[in-house]
């Protein structure tokens, strides 16, 4: 068998950071099993020979280069089903994000196979691997295993870290020709979701500061702007101030937003759902200012304060100001 096969989103040059983690898992995985790990990437002549061997950094000892519409599921099942077809892979892994949950479910039922979704570790067990997943709104982790071939994973946002070898190791590229599917033609890029008034990408920044309903209004969003400022982070919000027109879809975190790790995570006026937790526990540090004692975030916060966050944050905000300013 081939091994393991991802996916590689592309945009503007260089690689999407969640297909890199998929990449560098997939490596990670395919040494254990003495096997080899190799990507797919989709699109036109941006793809160029250096770009694509660049993956090999990551731990791809091979890329199948396609050209077809780049960004949209279905061209891409049919790569990965010509590839997997052709090469025997026992299994393909995705990144996070809405992209790489519509590839691998059309994947799975091209193929037949089997897939486990939501993925947060990978491991390998008797030659196998193994995926594990929380599960009953993340009160409970599973592991589950294939009985056939190809097993299909994918993970959550930020699941998988993407690492760089830095020994300057370079992917074989090689063309493949695909004749697409009648249905693989009748959609076309019109925008890319992800750019949607997002001027700082939330899932790359090492400091966030989030807005819940406890702000009272969207003005109070300047509140969070000026401390995310003050300690050169970025800005998140729940579903719910999202919905109400407040701030940017773009910031939007949890179960049906984006899933975030960065090292610090301080909400501001968040109850704690269930829904917006799984998209921010991974968080190195939480925490949390809310005038509720008894707000569910405060059960796994690592420092919570109670009290009038229209007092607390401007305070915050001043006292960081004036630490960075001496």
């Amino acid at each position: 068998m081939s091994g393991i096969l991802t996916y590689a989103l592309h945009y503007e040059g260089s690689f999407n950071k969640n297909s890199l983690g998929a990449v560098s898992e997939a490596a990670r995985l395919a040494g254990e099993l003495g096997q080899e790990a190799h990507a797919v990437v989709v699109g036109g002549d941006d793809l160029t020979d250096d770009l694509c061997a660049s993956l090999g950094a990551y731990g791809a000892s091979k890329v199948f280069r396609a050209k077809a519409p780049e960004g949209l599921a279905q061209p891409v099942v049919d790569v990965m089903a010509k590839v997997i077809g052709e090469g025997g892979h026992s299994y393909a892994l995705f990144g996070g994000g809405l992209l790489g949950f519509e590839i691998g479910a059309g994947l799975t039922a091209r193929l037949n196979g089997g897939v486990t979704m939501e993925v947060t570790e990978v491991k390998v067990s008797e030659g196998k691997l193994v995926a594990v997943r929380p599960i009953l709104q993340d009160s409970a982790v599973v592991d589950v295993d294939y009985v056939g071939e190809p097993g299909i994973i994918i993970g959550r946002l930020n699941a998988f870290d993407a690492r760089e070898s830095g020994d300057g190791a370079s992917a074989t590229v090689e063309d493949v020709e695909v004749e697409l599917s009648d249905w693989s033609t009748k959609a076309r890029m019109v925008n890319r979701g992800e750019q949607r008034g997002a001027d700082v990408n939330i899932e790359d920044a090492d400091i966030l500061v989030a807005g819940g309903r406890g702000l009272g209004k969207a003005e109070g969003f300047e509140m969070c702007e000026e401390l995310a400022g003050a300690l050169g982070g970025a800005v998140a919000a729940t579903r719910a101030v999202v919905d109400a027109g407040w701030y940017s879809y773009s910031a939007q975190i949890g179960q049906t937003g984006k899933t975030v790790a960065p090292k610090l995570y301080l909400a501001a006026g968040i109850s704690g759902a269930i829904q917006h937790k799984v998209g921010m526990q991974s968080s190195e540090n939480i925490v949390a200012i809310n005038k509720d004692p008894n707000a569910p975030i405060f059960e796994f916060s690592d420092l919570g304060v109670v009290g009038d966050l229209n007092k607390i944050v401007p305070k915050l905000t001043e006292a960081v100001k004036s630490k960075r300013g001496s």
